[in-house]
Order: C-alpha cells, then sequence, then structure tokens
C-alpha cells in the first residue's frame, strides 16, 4: 500500500493549489458583488434628517461625533427632549454610539415597529414575485420576534441582508461586559435560530450569560449579541480576504468606544469574526481586557504580539471543527494568516472539549463556554487549558505576552 506523503512540501502544494482555486474563483465571478442603491436607505434618510435638524434653534449634533460629546449632548437634555429625539430620528438615534442605552433601545423598537409596517405591506404586494412576498413574511416575523417585551436592541439597520445587536442583561450596571462577534452567513434573519439555536448570536450571548452567571452568580454581567456589520454569505471570496472584516473592525470599536460605564470588556469571536477582532485589535480602547477567539481561519497577523493591543489573547479549537483544514497563511490578501492555536502563535490555548464541529463552541455544558465563562467574569485562574497549563495561566494578574511585546 503506498502511504500518504504528510511532508511540509506536501502541505505547501496543498496551500497553493487551495489559492490556485479562489483565483480561478475570482476570475470568473469577479472580486466582490458590488451593491449599487437608488436613493437613501432608511437609516441614511434618519441620519440626515437628524443633520438638518434643530432643538431650541441649535443645530443637532454631528451623528459621527465622538461617543463622550453625544453623550454630554444628551445629558443636557430633559427627559421629554430625549424621547422627542428618538421618536423623531429612530434609527439614528438607535444606532448612535454615546447616546443612552435605555434611549436607544427605546429608538429601536420605534424603529423596528415601522419597518414592521413596511414588511407587513410587501407581504401582500403583487408587484413582488411570491419569493419577495415569502421574504418580506420572514423579516416581518423577525421584527415581531425583536419586539417582544424585554428585549434590548443595541443597533438595528434594515438595509441589505439587515444588521442588528442585543443586550443581555443590565448594561449600564454591569462590572463586567461581554462581545460575542459571530462569523460568515450572520445577518439579520439568522441572528436567532430554533434549530440549533447555540449556532446563532443571540443563542450564544444567552448561553454566554448563563454561564457567567453560574460561575460568578455575584458578579453583575452583560453579554451582547453583536450583528452589527456585513458579514460575508458563505465560504466565498468574501470570507478568504478581509473586506468585510476590516468595515466590522470600525464599526466595533466603534460601538466599544460608545459603551457606558468603565467596566472590563472581554470579546468572543468565532470564525469570520476573528478576523474582524484582529483588525480591530490595535485601535480598540483599553477597557478591553480579553480577546478570545474560536474556531479562527486566522486574525491577520503572524503572531499575538502584532495585535498591538493590552488585552489578553486567548485561542480555542475543537478537534472535529473543518477550520483546521483551511491553509493558515496569507497571499495577495487572500486568507487570514497564522494559525492562533499553534504554538507559535502565542496566544493562551484554552480547552474546547465537548465543543462538536465549527458552530459548537457556545453548547451549554461544553469546556469551550465555560472557559469563555470565566474569562468574562474575569475568573482567569479557573480557566482550563489546552495545553502546558503554565503558559495558559503565565501573567494573569499582570501585563498580557501581547502588551508585552
Amino acid at each position: 500500500m503506498t502511504s500518504f506523503d504528510t511532508s511540509p512540501q506536501l502541505n505547501v502544494w496543498r496551500a497553493l493549489l487551495a489559492l490556485a482555486v479562489v483565483f480561478v474563483m475570482l476570475a470568473t465571478t469577479g472580486w466582490t458583488a458590488l451593491r449599487s442603491h437608488h436613493g437613501a436607505t432608511p437609516l441614511q434618510a434618519s441620519i440626515s434628517s437628524w443633520e438638518h435638524g434643530r432643538i431650541h434653534g441649535h443645530h443637532l449634533p454631528d451623528p459621527d461625533a465622538s461617543p463622550a460629546r453625544l453623550t454630554r449632548f444628551f445629558g443636557s437634555l430633559t427627559a421629554q427632549e430625549r424621547a422627542h429625539l428618538a421618536r423623531r430620528y429612530p434609527l439614528a438615534v438607535g444606532n448612535m454610539n454615546g447616546a443612552p442605552v435605555a434611549l436607544r433601545y427605546r429608538a429601536n423598537r420605534l424603529a423596528l415597529a415601522e419597518q414592521r409596517k413596511v414588511e407587513r405591506g410587501r407581504m401582500h404586494d403583487s408587484r413582488l414575485s411570491p419569493i419577495g412576498q415569502q421574504d418580506a413574511g420572514r423579516r416581518m416575523h423577525r421584527y415581531d420576534s425583536l419586539l417582544r417585551h424585554g428585549r434590548q436592541i443595541l443597533a438595528f439597520d434594515p438595509e441589505g441582508s439587515g444588521r442588528v445587536a442585543e443586550v443581555i442583561g443590565n448594561l449600564q450596571q454591569a462590572e463586567r461586559v461581554s462581545v460575542v462577534v459571530p462569523g460568515v452567513d450572520t445577518d439579520l434573519l439568522t441572528f436567532q435560530k430554533t434549530n440549533r439555536p447555540y449556532s446563532a448570536p443571540v443563542g450564544m450571548a444567552k448561553s454566554l450569560y448563563a454561564a457567567e452567571k453560574a460561575a460568578s452568580p455575584t458578579t453583575r454581567t452583560a453579554v451582547i449579541a453583536w450583528a452589527d456589520y456585513t458579514a460575508p454569505a458563505g465560504l466565498g471570496i468574501d470570507s478568504a480576504t478581509a473586506m468585510r472584516a476590516a468595515e466590522g473592525a470600525l464599526r466595533l470599536n466603534a460601538m466599544l468606544r460608545g459603551l457606558p460605564g468603565s467596566a472590563p470588556v472581554s470579546l468572543f469571536c468565532h470564525s469570520y469574526g476573528s478576523v474582524v477582532c484582529g483588525i480591530a485589535a490595535r485601535e480598540m480602547p483599553r477597557r478591553v481586557a480579553d480577546i478570545a477567539v474560536a474556531a479562527s481561519p486566522g486574525m491577520r497577523v503572524e503572531k499575538a504580539s502584532h495585535l498591538r493591543t493590552s488585552a489578553r489573547v486567548w485561542a480555542m479549537r475543537d478537534a472535529t471543527d473543518w477550520v483546521q483544514d483551511v491553509p493558515h497563511l496569507e497571499l495577495g490578501g487572500l486568507g487570514h494568516g497564522a494559525d492562533p492555536v499553534s504554538a507559535a502563535f502565542g496566544a493562551r490555548v484554552l480547552s474546547a472539549q465537548g465543543a462538536q464541529g465549527h458552530a459548537g463552541y457556545f453548547e451549554p455544558g461544553t469546556q469551550s463556554v465555560l472557559n469563555f465563562a470565566e474569562i468574562g467574569v474575569g475568573a482567569y485562574q479557573s480557566v482550563h487549558c489546552a495545553r502546558e497549563e503554565n503558559v495558559c495561566r503565565e501573567g494573569l494578574s499582570g501585563t498580557t505576552a501581547a502588551g508585552r511585546a
């Protein structure tokens, strides 16, 4: 029987072959599909209206002003004046980093209710195909779900495939904040799922929140299911490059800078979400204490120290995850660089015992979500390492390895 050659040279050729396939896809399908929009989107229209608005005879502040500037502005208003702005410009206020969190929740409820009316009308629009009417129905039911009592929608944009972020817990009073950053095929309709719920952002966040409560019942925590970027659709060109991640990184950092209070923040980045976190790392506010990645195709750097962040960098991957077979390299903008669970990368490698496949890391009871929870509440000495325990726990009370480099 002929044995299979597993030499490093063969692995290189396999990687080059994979890249060649991608280049063929580029040549035949184009770099990416660009959508041309005719007219302003609902969010753009709301922002434009805000930019032309006034209060007490004065122009409203630039919606892209710093979160601190916007926080001061809203703090100068009465409750009635803030409520008026939320009613007048719901999408603008609902997506405004620096606006009071409770006001953003209220504004996004108003925006969701308006978009629900739009989709209800489209369901019965004879100009649409049956598939278009069915899509409208699915979106309307998603808006119904997001409008249920008690849901706290931090961001919402109905344009295209849709973007959304939701808070689990009390963000204003949290002593620790966790942010779940998901990967490919994440949009408005996949934000939560009935089948395999813990593979979707809402299920991930709820599972993590419950695990954090179990790990430290006295610690006030909040978890954000953050799907407020346009993720790649499927494993195509967009997922092989950093274009979507670069835009997502800007949005992620804008959200982080707008969070209320000063509680430490831990990021939990899954699959392509780890590419977003890797690009965002350099510009993240210093309150970000941890960046933990799971099922990562790479973080666009060769070593954790190259992220140039003061945050602790953690990584995990289950043995049954197909992402281990992805070539961990970057060439001509394709690929995402070194393997974050490799010893050479320098992250603290965590156990993912119990996680099955690429989407199982947030399943309740798995070692992966338990490890995430310990990180989320700051119980670093309780994490379970995948190997070389002393390296995994090194310097947990002080500066991180990445920060020292």
